[in-house]
């Protein structure tokens, strides 16, 4: 029986979360097709606007009368100079050039004031349009507005990479935590210590997060199939969040290209890199991750970067 309090907080069949990957890759019909199928589907939200959020969670209740939820990125400062733009832009050129790309040149400035005034319009979309779960990646929200959304009975979702950051997530009010091993696809969560310190494998993080938390705690890192759910329950998961499963279905919104790669990859053909935002991602080595991979941590300056 795979019944227990995360199928029951959920209203789940199955202890099963699509990953929140954002980007477009969760369209509505992949989101509404999981919750469809007993899971939880995620809107990944990182990058969205509230009007595209209204727009989508409106689009996913026609499809759908099953449990969904969404992930939103928690504002962090960033630190970038004009100097490290330049550096990009420059070893940026040969690959443009090659590619035939033709983009504008100017590069947004990154407003802290701003992404917090954002962050703040998504919560209160959140509420208006009464999403059952929400949760958060790369930090904790603040007090208020914690408290905001459990007066309007919104369970919330933390995300850490440590037992620090999972104890935090609980101290917080956070009502489960996900647990992301090192072998998480794209971008982790961390938001205590550096990437390098937060490199725990999975099967060895679940059972020491599970014995200093009280809150259920989902795994997410590497899990592929039935064999990774039932090892992730028998350490003392409540369930699973799986994204690069997901990512290759019909209905992802991920670009063809990408499916192929995954599909033709394999396990030493995964690495950790910068070379895409200045935040730490695990991807498949690729041409481009080559060529910037030397430029990473020198040059481009970037101490945080969004998903």
């Amino acid at each position: 029986m795979l019944n227990n309090k995360v199928t029951d907080l959920f209203k789940i069949r199955y202890p099963i979360i699509q990953a929140p990957m954002a980007g477009g890759i969760t369209t509505s019909q992949l989101v509404s097709e999981v919750s469809n199928s007993g899971g939880l589907g995620m809107i990944g939200a990182g990058y969205m606007t509230p009007e595209q959020i209204r727009e989508q969670t409106i689009e996913i209740k026609k499809l759908t009368t099953g449990s969904f939820g969404i992930n939103l990125f928690v504002p962090n400062e960033v630190n970038v100079s004009d100097k490290s733009i330049e550096i990009a832009k420059e070893k940026m050129e040969p690959i443009k050039e090659e590619l035939h790309v033709q983009q504008d040149e100017s590069v947004e400035t990154f407003d802290y004031d701003q992404s917090l005034v954002t962050f703040r319009e998504q919560i209160k979309v959140v509420i208006e349009e009464k999403i059952p779960i929400c949760s958060f990646t790369f930090g904790i929200p603040s007090e208020e507005i914690i408290g905001e959304l459990k007066q309007h009975n919104i369970t919330l979702m933390g995300t850490a990479t440590t037992v620090l950051e999972a104890i935090e997530n609980e101290n917080k009010g956070m009502d489960l935590v996900v647990v992301q091993g090192s072998e998480a696809g794209g971008h982790r969560g961390n938001f205590i210590k550096d990437t390098q310190e937060s490199l725990i494998g999975l099967m060895s993080l679940i059972p020491q997060v599970v014995d200093h938390v009280s809150i259920p705690v989902i795994a997410a890192g590497g899990i592929m199939d039935g064999r990774g759910l039932m090892a992730s329950l028998c350490l003392g998961a409540q369930g699973v969040q799986m994204g690069t499963a997901f990512l290759t279905c019909v209905e992802s919104g991920a670009n063809q290209i990408h499916k192929d790669a995954i599909m033709n990859s394999a396990e030493d053909e995964v690495i950790l890199t910068r070379a895409f935002s200045g935040k730490e991602a695990r991807g498949i080595k690729n041409k481009f991750i080559s060529e910037m991979q030397k430029y990473e941590s020198s040059h481009f300056g970037l101490d945080k970067a969004p998903d």
